[in-house]
Formats: C-alpha cells, sequence, structure tokens
C-alpha cells in the first residue's frame, strides 16, 4: 500500500505580518537618526543630514552646470544687475543675520560661509520660478519678473531661495528618502508572506502615510522655514519685507486656483503662507530698522 503523498500542487499557506522586521527597521531608523542629527541654522531645531556640505556644493555644482547649458541664460541687461545686486546684498548681510539670530535666540551659528561658492544667473524662460543649489548656486527665471513687480518682493523670492541652501534641506530631503525606501523595503519583507492582495493594500496604505504624513509636512515645514529666514535675509539687507505680503497674494492669482489642497502640496498654501508672513512682519520690520537705520 503506497504513502499518501501531500498534493505539491495545492497553494502554499500563507502566512501573517512579521512585526519583527518592523521592529528591526525601528531601531535602525532610531540609530539613524541620533547618529546624524544636527542642529539646523537660525532655528536650531533637530535635522537629519548624513552628508557633508562640501558633498551638497559637488552635487548642486554638477546641477547647476547642466541647467545652464540647457538654458537661455541673460548676461546683460537691466534685469540682470538687479539679480545681481539683490543675491550680492542677501549674501553680505547673511553671516551677520545668523551670528545675531544666534545670539538672540541662543542658538550656536553652524553655518560654513566658507563652503559656499555664491554665483547668481538670470534665465530667460516662461517658468515663474528661482532656485539655489547647495553651495549657492543661484537662478532666476525671467517668469517671475512680472510677478515680483518691484526689487522688494525679487529680494523676498531670492531671501527665500537662499535660506533653503542655507539651512540645508536638500540634503535632509534626501536623508528623509532614504529612510523611507528603506522603511518600503522592510514594510515588503514584512507582508512578504500575506495574501497578494493583503500585501497591495497593506503597501498602499503604508505608502500613503510616509507621504502624506513624514515627506509632504516635513516639505511645507521647509517652506515655512525658508519664508522666515528669507523674509530676514531681505529686510537686513535693507529691502522693504511688507512687499512679500503683496507678492505671494500675486503668486496666488498667477496659480489661478490651481493648486492642489495644501494637505497634497509640498507647499503651505498662499492663505497659510500669507498668515505666516503676517506673523513675522513685526520681528522683519525690526530687523530692517537695526541693519538699515530706518
Amino acid at each position: 500500500m503506497n504513502a499518501m503523498r501531500p498534493n505539491s500542487s495545492a497553494p502554499r499557506r500563507r502566512g501573517g505580518f512579521r512585526w519583527w522586521v518592523l521592529i528591526l527597521f525601528g531601531l535602525y531608523a532610531g540609530y539613524y537618526w541620533f547618529s546624524n542629527q544636527q542642529d539646523a541654522a537660525f532655528t536650531g531645531r533637530a535635522q537629519l543630514i548624513d552628508s557633508t556640505v562640501e558633498q551638497e556644493a559637488t552635487m548642486g555644482l554638477q546641477a547647476y552646470r547642466q541647467i545652464l547649458s540647457q538654458s537661455d541664460v541673460v548676461t546683460q541687461g537691466r534685469t540682470a544687475e538687479q539679480v545681481r545686486e539683490i543675491a550680492r546684498r542677501l549674501i553680505a548681510v547673511g553671516p551677520r543675520v545668523e551670528a545675531d539670530w544666534a545670539a538672540a535666540r541662543g542658538v550656536k551659528p553652524s553655518i560654513q560661509w566658507d563652503a559656499f561658492d555664491w554665483d547668481v544667473s538670470l534665465i530667460q524662460s516662461e517658468q515663474a520660478n528661482a532656485f539655489c543649489l547647495p553651495g549657492g548656486k543661484i537662478a532666476v527665471y525671467t517668469g517671475i519678473i512680472p510677478i515680483a513687480q518691484n526689487q522688494d518682493a525679487l529680494a523676498a523670492i531670492m531671501g527665500h531661495e537662499i535660506a533653503h541652501a542655507l539651512l540645508r534641506h536638500s540634503a535632509e530631503r534626501m536623508a528623509q528618502q532614504k529612510l523611507v525606501q528603506i522603511g518600503s523595503m522592510a514594510a515588503g519583507v514584512a507582508v512578504s508572506d500575506m495574501d497578494p492582495q493583503q500585501q497591495k493594500a497593506v503597501m498602499a496604505v503604508m505608502g500613503a502615510g510616509a507621504q502624506y504624513g513624514v515627506l509632504l509636512p516635513f516639505s511645507r515645514d521647509h517652506e515655512s522655514e525658508a519664508d522666515e529666514v528669507g523674509l530676514m535675509l531681505a529686510a537686513a539687507a535693507c529691502y522693504d519685507p511688507r512687499e512679500a505680503i503683496g507678492l505671494w497674494e500675486r503668486m496666488g492669482q498667477a496659480s489661478g486656483g490651481q493648486a492642489p489642497p495644501e494637505f497634497m502640496s509640498t507647499h503651505p498654501s498662499g492663505t497659510t503662507r500669507i498668515a505666516h508672513l503676517q506673523r513675522l512682519m513685526p520681528q522683519a520690520l525690526d530687523f530692517h530698522k537695526a541693519y538699515c537705520g530706518e
């Protein structure tokens, strides 16, 4: 009599959720956070960065050269001169603003100013945009000039972008995304024994949680932080900070109301942004008076 053999074609029994995988990831995430934590410039908040300023500057320079090689760069004319002058004034006042800010808030100055090799370009384009890459490479697109309307508002824009570089937001986002990617891999292992449909559902929930609960809120916080520091830089460089309010009102009009809901966006809503700037305005005016004597 032949012994009964198990049917090899029968479906393998699915297991449950592997919690131990997420526990290990949690331990790794904690170690990664504490071993790569530092205090942000100006605000002193804890931020996660696992690269050096020099590494970031190298990447910024490579990206800047590539962008300029593919762009129509404006080197002559009144607007190009204005952009260069605004950049010069914002950069020149930066170390003093950081020192005074640090003294007032009890925060240790931390910016490696000698690691920034500043450069600014005006790019002919309909894009209403500007940026400052790690290492101090600034670009302003001509499409944003009509929205700015004046040098004070343009200084608020450029101050905001320079603040992103000084606060090392790009490096912080890269570190956050690295941690989220590792977390996604851990989640994939944790659900690998579950039914395929359950896997998809769990991974979708975790992905949405990471996107809307971690990455997007951090991005909005970066924008608000850059608004604050950029506004103070512009005020200290003797530009009228009050023009920032009208600027963001015009930015909202230019978008045509097409912005997504705030919780789905990388940026705060126009209403939130303006309210934040209004709360900062007394401090910005104090900066203007202290640095410009007005």
